[in-house]
């Protein structure tokens, strides 16, 4: 590569219009990379909802949710099959291993499941789940003055919104729905023979516009259409209805047996800080900029301030904005503090200015790269480029030093000749050292799993990174060093510090046995610290919103439940801790999309300063108070908001299987009373629902084929009289309006049920007559896990500790006395961990391997590449005495710092050992002198280039912001690491050196004696 830097010397000029254009690409793709706080994954997991209306928990699983199971578990590479039947709906959940072809799966799917016998009624959709899919804003939104806010979303801000490109979905909660209401006189209906099916029927075809054929003439063809319309609401009132079960009974107008009014309704509450709302939530495609998109949302809602105010209870923007500024920060900060560091080691500005020129050109070309590649601006993006700071500069430094010093040292003064041969000098060494860090992070591509996906960006970044500073070091550095040192004063004597050095190198290889020992000592005693770190995925990051739910018995009606909310919410409102709170009440569930009357959903957005667990406590014992009062039976959860981030794996979940549901129910609760005992515990949840009252009407099948009666017929017969009949849309005076038919009373007791007449050739006939009827209880849901029944109760740990905890935890729950048919399986997050520590484990030895072949194929001897690598045993100690300092525990992003200061720390070793082979091989000094020489010659730019490192990750290891944990633990890592192995590196390597080469080393000083 030498022909570069020749190359650049004699065109300079070309050189930097190259970098220039350079600079400008690099400005121009930072500026369109999409912003985002997560790298843009999607997740291997696909969802089944099976709609069946008016069907029961066991009916949904009956009829659609297994038979779906049975269909698709077959499919190749499903790892889990997670199922829950609801009321109406039923929710299939499958997760396969990363990397597969979701698009192919998903035809499959709707392929496999047209072949199914499902209900005519269902209806079944497949979607998938990404961090793109949670939604990035939830806006309260409030009517001025006398607006009609429904009809101005309706018409104009929903429409303008779903043009932003970027858009998903828009989703408007709390709206009013308005309907014609038909409320019918259950005693005149009778008497008429008359039922809402009947009459929704015959309603239907007084509004029909049908096409009837085609007339032929003879030049034209005229289409003929058949119409009957209902123009108005007087007009639907003289509709002539007839019994089409009692040929006897004379035929009414509707307005005489029914009252026709328009009604208004609302199937949920929504409110923000307790004052009525629409709760807008804004989900944005899967590549799109979250910040562009929310940026262009609030500008539309902007035009509309004079018809509507809003408040934000959720800005996932806001927080990506934060996390970003953050980064850059602590970015800007290491490169100042880089900076410092070479000042003060070259104490020369011009020389400090081109060391660090590299720092910019190279994060702008890894930009490039990074467009290029559709990889958005998010936290491991940003935080590979702070991390990379400092080690960006160290090539640059390297060349700089050595001309510096050769300049110095030259009685002939600046020339093309001396920069070219003081670049060449030290070209292998840094390009060795730096394709050793970059194929240090080719096996993150091999760490399976969303820790492999959630890495790869933060990876490439330091890669492109690292290129482009070679790039600089070799082609830019060496024009600017040929004119910034034309004048330079002449060498100085050797300083304190190197002779001093040279000393204890000296003194080292005469004492090779004690430093070896003493190295080991120091090694041993850090990994006794290793229990004391704890043991966790990511570390856990305290979250300013809160996420409560309260769930009441499932048959508690929507005005019961919003009461219950109203007086909650008047309690909120007395906390000072709480800034604002968004409330849906019969919201639709986000994670299951179902609409459930009986829960209430907050946002509780909380103030800064505020002790976040001290106050979960507080507030969810105060919601507690309150629904107990009201309904006994009711369950309260507040935690810290998800806003859809790497799984953090700090969870231990307990699976319960059985056939038997009331044993399953029984035991689930046994272990959720286990796991809330437990201190360490945190957010304990159990998936198995209450059960709810429900009556079920057996058809006798003698009794009923005696009297000619079907099932359907039966089931008929009570749905006309225990809910409303949708007519349909009807444009009547001019406004399109739903129409609902419904009776003015309301069955309210199993005896009236029993009492209902049921048409038959032989006449009416009680139900009680032909049908057993009675109540029993019945789950509200039902999930199965692979096919089995089963109850999940997981808890979030409130510690780093995840291994022990989770095993202390799942020991505890074996002892408990469960249920015999019950069986158990325990783990969580902790299993998964294990897994991912055990792959960049052996990521880590990958890139072992793979540096000392690099390391062959540079030095071309088997012996070098190991005694290079013998600076990487020693990294262990600094880095697990700074995690204990900074009470950091083990985590995926200290595994990704120690696969880092493989790179970072061989580096050193190279500069040293490549100066050691070229004075013996080009200058033929001995072994030791060589050790000796080469270790005051390259100690400057080794403490340089570990200081310039050290000093940028300063700000990062610092930080107590959020959105940097992930960057956090690594920064400290390899400021521990780098640290204590530069300091062993300078005097290892000499002794492992002389005992690698320990034959020549005797043959050298025997024939010293003998000169001598």
């Amino acid at each position: 590569m030498n022909f570069l830097t020749r190359f650049s010397l004699k065109n300079a000029v070309a050189v930097f219009i190259v970098s220039f254009l350079l600079i400008l690409a690099g400005l121009y793709s930072f500026s369109k990379l999409k912003i985002d706080l997560l790298p843009n994954i999607e997740f291997p997991q696909l969802s089944i909802e099976a709609t069946y209306p008016g069907a029961s928990p066991d009916d949904v699983n009956e009829s659609v949710t297994s038979k779906i199971e049975d269909q698709v578990k077959g499919i190749e590479g499903v790892k889990s099959v997670q199922s829950v039947s609801y009321e109406n709906v039923g929710i299939i959940n499958l997760e396969f291993p990363f990397n597969t072809d979701l698009d192919k799966i998903e035809q499959q799917i709707n392929s496999s499941i047209k072949e199914l016998d499902l209900p005519e009624s269902s209806n079944v959709d497949v979607n998938r789940f990404s961090f793109g899919s949670f939604p990035i804003f939830n806006i309260s939104l409030f009517a001025k003055d006398d607006a009609n806010l429904e009809k101005v979303l309706n018409d104009e801000v929903i429409p303008e919104l779903n043009k932003i490109q970027g858009i998903n979905s828009v989703s408007v909660g709390g709206v009013k729905e308005d309907l014609l209401q038909i409320t019918v006189d259950k005693e005149k209906a009778a008497q008429a023979g008359l039922t809402l099916d009947g009459m929704k029927e015959q309603i239907n075809q007084k509004a029909v516009s049908f096409p009837a054929g085609t007339l032929n003439g003879k030049e034209l063809q005229i289409p003929v259409r058949v119409e009957e319309k209902v123009a108005t609401i007087d007009a639907l009132k003289k509709i002539q209805l007839k019994s089409t079960t009692n040929p006897e009974a004379k035929p009414v107008k509707l307005g005489d047996i029914a009252k026709v009014e328009a009604v208004t309704e609302q199937g949920e509450y929504t409110r923000y800080d307790g004052k009525d709302a629409l709760s807008m939530a804004i989900t944005k495609k899967q590549d799109a900029n979250t910040v562009e998109v929310a940026s262009e949302t609030m500008k539309i809602l902007k035009k509309y301030d004079d018809q509507l105010d809003y408040a934000i209870g959720f800005d996932s923007a806001d927080g990506i904005e934060k996390s970003v500024e953050t980064l850059v920060r602590e970015g800007l900060l290491g490169a100042l503090f880089a900076s410092l560091a070479v000042l003060i080691f070259l104490r020369n500005f011009r020389a400090t200015i081109i060391a660090i020129i590299s720092i910019p050109l190279s994060l702008l070309v890894s930009a490039i790269f990074l467009n290029q590649l559709d990889i958005s601006l998010n936290i491991m993006t940003l935080g590979g480029m702070a991390v990379a700071v400092g080690r960006v500069v160290d090539d640059s430094i390297v060349v700089i030093e050595n001309i510096f010093r050769r300049v110095r040292r030259s009685e002939e003064g600046m020339s093309n000749e001396l920069v070219e041969s003081s670049t060449k000098e030290i070209l292998k060494a840094i390009t060795s050292s730096t394709i050793t860090t970059v194929v240090v992070f080719l096996p993150i591509g091999f760490v399976g799993g969303i820790t492999g996906e959630f890495f790869l960006p933060f990876a490439l970044t330091v890669v492109f990174s690292l290129l482009a500073s070679l790039l600089v070091a070799i082609t830019i550095v060496p024009i600017l060093a040929k004119f910034a040192f034309k004048k330079v004063p002449p060498e100085e004597k050797e300083g304190k510090l190197q002779r001093g050095y040279a000393k204890a190198i000296a003194w080292s290889l005469n004492h090779k046995i004690k430093i070896l020992i003493l190295s080991f000592i120091l090694l041993f005693s850090s990994f006794a610290l290793v229990p004391s770190l704890g043991f966790t995925f990511i570390p856990n990051e305290e979250q300013k919103m809160l996420q409560a739910n309260v769930q009441l018995p499932a048959s508690t009606s929507l005005e019961k439940t919003n009461d219950v909310s109203l007086k909650i919410e008047k309690m909120f409102a007395d906390q000072n801790e709480i800034s604002d709170v968004t409330t849906e009440v019969g919201s639709r569930d986000f994670s299951t999309g179902v609409k459930r009357p009986n829960q209430v959903g907050y946002f509780l957005n909380v103030k800064e300063g505020v002790n976040v667990d001290t106050f979960i406590d507080k507030v969810q014992k105060k919601m507690e108070s309150i629904t107990k009062e009201e309904s006994p039976k009711a369950t309260v959860n507040v935690q810290e908001a998800s806003t859809g981030g790497p799984p953090t794996n700090n969870n231990v979940t307990v699976d319960l299987y059985s056939s038997n549901l009331n044993d399953l129910q029984k035991a689930a609760k046994q272990v959720e009373n286990h796991l809330n005992k437990d201190k360490r515990l945190k957010y304990v949840t159990n998936n198995f629902s209450d059960k709810q009252k429900q009556l079920v009407v057996e058809v006798d099948p003698d009794k009923a084929a005696e009297y000619g009666v079907s099932g359907f017929q039966l089931l008929g017969t009570i749905s006309d009289q225990t809910k409303p009949v949708s007519v349909g849309d009807l444009k009547l005076d001019n406004t399109k309006r739903a129409v609902q038919l419904s009776y003015d009373k309301d069955l309210s007791s199993v005896k009236e049920i029993k009492d209902l007449q049921v048409f038959t050739e032989r006449g009416p006939v009680l139900v009680k007559d032909i049908a057993d009827v009675r109540t029993i209880d019945t789950f509200t849901s039902i999930q199965k896990l692979d096919g089995k029944v089963f109850a999940r109760v997981e808890a979030d740990i409130k510690g780093d500790d995840v291994q022990a905890v989770t095993k202390d935890v799942v020991d505890g729950v074996k002892k408990l006395d469960l249920p015999k048919d019950v069986s158990l399986d325990g783990g969580g997050g902790s299993d998964e961990t294990v897994e991912v520590f055990q792959s960049l484990g052996l990521a880590i030895l990958t890139a072992i391997g793979l540096v000392y072949l690099t390391m062959l194929v540079t030095f071309g001897k088997a012996r070098i590449p190991f005694i290079i690598l013998s600076s990487l045993i020693f990294v262990p100690i600094g880095s697990l005495v700074g995690l204990v300092l900074a009470k950091e525990p083990l985590s995926v992003s200290v595994m990704i710092g120690f696969l880092m200061l493989i790179g970072i720390v061989t580096t050193n070793a190279i500069v040293l050992v490549d100066r050691i082979t070229q004075n013996r091989e080009q200058k033929g000094m001995t072994i030791r002198q060589s050790l000796i020489e080469a270790g005051k010659t390259r100690l400057r730019p080794i403490l340089m280039t570990a200081f310039a490192t050290i000093a940028a990750l300063i700000p990062l290891a610092l930080t107590t912001s959020s959105g940097t944990l992930i960057s956090k633990g690594l920064a400290i890592t390899v400021i521990g690491g780098l640290a204590s192995s530069t300091l062993l590196t300078l005097i290892i390597i000499p002794v492992v050196y002389e005992l690698f080469f320990a034959k020549q080393v005797k043959r050298e000083k025997q024939l010293e004696k003998e000169t001598t």
